[in-house]
């Protein structure tokens, strides 16, 4: 079964692979030298040359090792990678029939509208302002909004020519929030996330098989619409096969986090919450009069990244999930940072699995069960918003009237935002999310179809606790551990 969508994710999974063998192997010096080689053999499948390929391939490794220390993002260009697409904008097409009413010239209040001899339309590029007025009223829809396909992901417009002379895609770190939706929808792969992959093989080495401390595997609820190809156990088992001394849910931190973000919420009126951290990059970056609505909560993965360091003194935790953006929460973030070592994707465990010639189908089945229905479906939009109102009502809190609205993708949490920050929103809970159809359709999942939201809640229905008491009974969050 075809694990990947496209070639470009494909390679990327390749280049990862090989990075985490070589580490397994502790022969990294090695890796630039032979692992183009490796990859690109003796015809060009995807570029000009061989020669571009390798070249290509060797900023890969760069990236699957780390990335630019001096750059602070966790998204990077390649420049050599990128096609330098044409300028994004509003473009007369083949379609103009050069008809004679001419409302494309009569609705443009700057003139940028010419014709030719064949009275064919032309737009005055140092004219043009975007408006996008001439589009709307052409006739045959001769007249488009051509935009670069990276331009096109970012919705916060991070993206723009780096310069007239060159033209290869720059990412504004100031407004980036690293959801990282222009890596996929690039069709040259010159859009990338930094990888941490060999930070996680090195903890595993040092662990010398969980003796000298215990390596966590906290693995993301969206899991379950991940490798289609075998089963969830079997993928559990994978992970412990890899050297994880144990594999927990990061849906239990979602109930952890449900069960206190309900007492907050009831206790202030308002809140957006803190679950998604492109979310919460987006409100501190465009909303900062808003900041202080965010919910004090840390996300699900750094509550029980918490929870373990505090509970097993010593422990490293990996974090296993679909998002980009969790790459910049724990590189960077306070405290998320204290609570979990390193940050992985679905791309990149399959990467691992494949580094150590693991092959999933052919393992028996491990459980994973440590969280309730309502911790699973946080992988969902809308998820968050359901768990709050069951911790309401096993809070006996059910005064406290729960009026939520869940932003599917950033363009919702923007409108949501911009009311409530002129007070007219009708809502007391945001729950935003980034990625649309939320955390199923984070940038680092194995494939990008349009996932099915009533996956996520059959998975969520397999919990064996039924409730968030339930679940967080045995942490120090619920009142059996007060």
């Amino acid at each position: 079964m075809r694990k990947f969508d496209t070639k470009i994710q494909y390679l990327k999974y390749k280049v990862l692979r090989e990075v985490a063998r070589y580490g397994f192997e502790d022969n990294l010096d090695a890796a630039y030298y032979e692992i183009p080689k490796l990859i690109v053999k003796e015809k060009p499948t995807m570029r000009c040359c061989i020669y571009k390929e390798r070249a290509i391939v060797e900023e890969r490794i760069k990236l699957a090792m780390g990335g630019d220390k001096k750059n602070p993002n966790v998204i990077e260009v390649i420049e050599i990678a990128c096609d330098e697409c044409p300028v994004s904008g509003h473009v007369v097409t083949e379609s103009c029939r050069g008809c004679l009413a001419h409302r494309c010239e009569d609705v443009c209040r700057r003139g940028a509208i010419t014709f030719d001899e064949q009275q064919k339309a032309h737009i005055d590029k140092s004219k043009c302002v975007e408006c996008g007025q001439c589009a709307k009223v052409c006739p045959y829809s001769a007249i488009i909004n051509q935009k670069r396909p990276c331009e096109k992901a970012c919705k916060i417009k991070a993206i723009s020519m780096s310069s007239e002379e060159h033209r290869a895609a720059h990412i504004d770190n100031e407004k980036c929030i690293s959801c990282g939706a222009c890596v996929y929808q690039c069709p040259f792969g010159a859009i990338v996330d930094k990888s941490f992959i060999l930070d996680a093989v090195n903890l595993i080495k040092g662990s010398h098989e969980n003796q000298d401390y215990k390596v966590y595997a906290v693995v993301a609820p969206s899991v379950s619409s991940q490798f289609s190809y075998a089963k969830l156990g079997q993928v559990i088992t994978g992970i412990q096969r890899l050297g994880f001394y144990h594999v927990i849910e990061a849906a239990l931190g979602a109930d952890m986090v449900a069960y206190k973000e309900a007492a907050e919420l009831a206790e202030k009126g308002f809140l957006t919450s803190s679950c998604c951290p492109a979310f919460v990059s987006y409100i501190k970056k465009n909303f900062p009069t808003m900041v202080d609505k965010i919910s004090h909560n840390l996300s699900p993965a750094a509550e029980i990244g918490r929870y373990i360091k505090e509970t097993t003194p010593g422990a490293k935790v990996v974090f296993i999930g679909p998002c980009t953006a969790k790459k910049m929460e724990f590189k960077e973030g306070e405290p998320a940072s204290r609570y979990i070592d390193c940050t992985l994707t679905f791309e990149e465990l399959q990467a691992l699995f494949d580094s150590r010639n693991i092959d999933l189908t052919t393992l028996e089945e491990g459980v994973l069960d440590n969280a309730s229905y309502y911790g699973r479906i946080f992988a969902r939009s809308g998820g968050l918003s359901d768990a709050v109102v069951e911790a309401l009502k096993e809070q006996n809190n059910e005064d406290f009237k729960l009026n939520a609205i869940a932003c599917d993708g950033i363009e919702a949490c923007k409108a949501a935002l911009l009311r409530a920050s002129k007070n007219v929103l009708p809502n007391n809970f945001i729950e935003g999310m980034a990625c649309t159809g939320g955390c199923i359709g984070g940038a680092g999942c194995l494939t990008h179809g349009e996932k099915n939201k009533a996956d996520v809640d059959k998975y969520g229905k397999q919990a064996m606790e039924k409730t968030i008491l339930d679940a967080i009974s045995v942490t120090d969050v619920g009142p059996e551990a007060e």
